[in-house]
């Protein structure tokens, strides 16, 4: 398969570095001038793991190959769009008259409403997922960060198309376990909820690895979550289709608060997931445009409003 990762952000070098070490062809397309900024390669530092659960440590400098023009006349099979949320609009603007005939996978945290998201994409060509990896590029330009095992993919409520088992199949042969999401519009929400709740006491501490190993921050953000869960209800999302992903914030916090605390310190990948995060405005962000959305329908979120000083836009 012939894949152009949209950017070159976090998500898109370490998917893209695992997806050419699967046998596909990988480019990224990056705003003009940007390639020769970057070099002709990205220095990774990474714990991929897929095979092993405390991780195998990946440590090269991966040789890759830029374009700065897209026509829309181009032979790519597959555009991995992954973009700050606040960012998304503008990607997808951007993307929209240059798709061509590939598959565009969103593999993004997103708060607007996935089907006006995507507007300005082809419809029959969008196929949605979200990555379970991250990290951060250092001042010294290495990508850090953590490869984990498991994708989320979904749909909106319909059975997969023929494209979208294709991307599932891409991933699959690079080495990714996958979660099937049918109602993946309420999942994108109650994800972004899960963060902004974290982010009430991540942003306090500074970073989010401040909240590996302190059940007492873990505790006050799993509470800030279960606060948060009637906003995805007022948003019309069916909590009882999502029992799983709900049951760690509605159990009693002074059971999970120090489970998820010590896998948050003790479990290698996470660990550094957290550690080489290197992106706080994207979580002041996440927490601005909850509270906002908290606001307009009026729901109240005590805890993330107390939080508010952390993540306000100065005036």
């Amino acid at each position: 398969m012939k894949i152009l990762m949209f950017g070159r952000g976090v998500i898109a070098a370490i998917y893209g570095w695992a997806l050419e070490r699967a046998g596909h062809e990988v480019e990224f397309y990056v705003r003009p001038g940007r390639a020769a900024a970057y070099g002709a390669a990205i220095d990774l530092e990474v714990l991929d793991a897929r095979r092993r659960l405390r991780g195998e440590p990946v440590t090269e400098s991966w040789p890759v190959r830029y374009r700065e023009s897209l026509e829309p006349d181009h032979d790519f099979d597959l555009i991995v769009l992954s973009v700050q949320h606040y960012g998304f609009a503008e990607a997808a603007a951007f993307l929209g008259p240059r798709v061509g005939r590939a598959t565009v996978l969103v593999f993004n945290n997103l708060w607007v409403e996935p089907s006006a998201a995507v507007a300005a994409l082809p419809a029959d060509q969008v196929a949605w997922g979200f990555p379970g990896a991250g990290g951060g590029f250092g001042d010294d330009g290495v990508l850090r960060g953590a490869l984990l095992p498991m994708i989320f993919f979904g749909t909106l409520d319909r059975p997969p198309t023929e494209r979208e088992l294709a991307v599932r199949t891409a991933f699959r042969e690079a080495g990714f376990r996958f979660r099937e999401q049918a109602d993946f519009r309420g999942w994108l929400s109650l994800h972004f909820v899960q963060n902004a709740g974290l982010h009430t006491q991540s942003l306090k501490l500074g970073s989010l690895a401040g909240l590996a190993g302190a059940p007492r921050r873990v505790r006050e953000a799993l509470l800030a979550i279960r606060e948060l869960l009637p906003l995805v209800e007022a948003r019309g999302v069916d909590l009882r289709r999502h029992r799983g992903d709900v049951l760690p914030y509605r159990a009693p916090a002074w059971l999970t608060a120090p489970a998820l605390a010590w896998l948050l310190g003790h479990f290698p990948p996470v660990r550094l997931l957290l550690e080489a995060h290197a992106n706080p405005e994207e979580l002041r962000a996440v927490c601005r445009d909850t509270l906002a959305e908290a606001r307009r329908l009026g729901v109240p979120v005590p805890r993330l409003e107390a939080a508010e000083p952390y993540f306000k836009l100065a005036s």
